[in-house]
């Protein structure tokens, strides 16, 4: 796989996760729920209507 070959992929990936995140998103704001997030092993609660 070339260099360029593996930056699309990444590219596609990335994006991937970032549609999927704000898919997630929208879903939890449809229902009022809460998305967990884990910062240096702690984690936090979030509200989706906050984000």
């Amino acid at each position: 796989m070339s260099e360029i070959e593996a930056r699309e992929l990444r590219d596609n990936v990335m994006q991937g996760l970032y549609q999927t995140f704000e898919n997630l998103v929208r879903e939890k704001k449809k229902t009022n729920s809460d998305i967990a997030f884990a910062k240096n092993g702690k984690i936090t609660k979030v509200k989706a209507t906050e984000l």
